[in-house]
Order: C-alpha cells, then structure tokens, then sequence
C-alpha cells in the first residue's frame, strides 16, 4: 500500500469516487456533494494498491495550531485492514510538522471506537447527518515533534 497526495486528474477522479461511493451514495445524496467548498487549503492523502484507491482523507487547519480531519472513506471491503489507521498516522504527521498541536474531527457513531483506538477521545455529540447519523466531536493532543 502506498500512501500519496492526489495529483494527477484520474487521481482526484479516483479519490473522490471513493469519497461519494462509501460517504454519500449510500444516503441517496448527489453526485458532487463529496466535494467542499475549501478543498484547494485542505491536505489531502490516499491510500493506493495496484491503482486502486483504498482510502481517503483530508485536513486543514480550523484554528491556529489545530487541524480538522474531515470526509475519511475506506473502501467497504478494506475496512478493518489498517488503511484508516495508516491514513490516519500520516495525517497526524502532516500536522505535527506544520507544529499543530492537535487534531479535531467529527466522527459518525460507528466510527468512534475506530478513532477511539487511535487515541481520540469524544468531547461532545455534534450533529446529526441526512436525519440519521450521529456525529460525535474527537479531539487528540498532539506531541510536539523532535
């Protein structure tokens, strides 16, 4: 598995078809509604084997020394098999070399204890996406790098 910034056109189709296939199609929401607003000031990374994109993630910073970890998609079937975590990882490296100190998320309810695992901890429910899904706000301190 390679992890990598998405540069090349067939890379942003590629990462941001996972994005729609595993965050939005399964809740009848529009093709393109796995796009925000801000993407060209976020971080973005993926998760690739043979061309294939196993996973996504991007960041960007939501107040001085902190960054926000948002729309993070594992393929169904690679689920469980250390891609988030990997991802994960390289994002929490991203942010300690732009000397943030720590990492916030909102995270759906099924996905807490996998961020959990990873040393985030809940500090308050947030909101509920498409009437349905309950977020959770995380939060993780960040060890300043060497």
């Amino acid at each position: 598995m390679e992890l990598r910034i998405p540069h090349t056109n067939a890379d942003w189709k590629a990462y941001y078809a996972l994005r729609f296939r595993v965050l939005r199609e399964p809740w009848n929401q529009p093709l393109g509604s796995e796009i925000l607003a801000d993407e060209q000031d976020a971080i973005h990374i993926m998760a690739v084997e043979q061309d294939t994109v196993l996973g996504v993630a991007r960041m960007h910073e939501s107040a001085p020394n902190q960054g926000q970890v948002r729309c993070v998609a594992v393929a169904t079937d690679q689920q469980g098999k250390g891609v988030g975590k990997a991802i994960m990882r390289a994002l929490e490296e991203q942010a300690q070399a732009k000397a943030w100190n720590e990492i916030v998320l909102e995270a759906r309810e099924n996905a807490v204890p996998f961020y959990k695992s990873l040393g985030y901890h809940i500090e308050q429910e947030s909101y509920l996406l498409f009437g349905e899904i309950q977020h959770y706000r995380m939060k993780k301190a960040l060890p300043l790098s060497e």
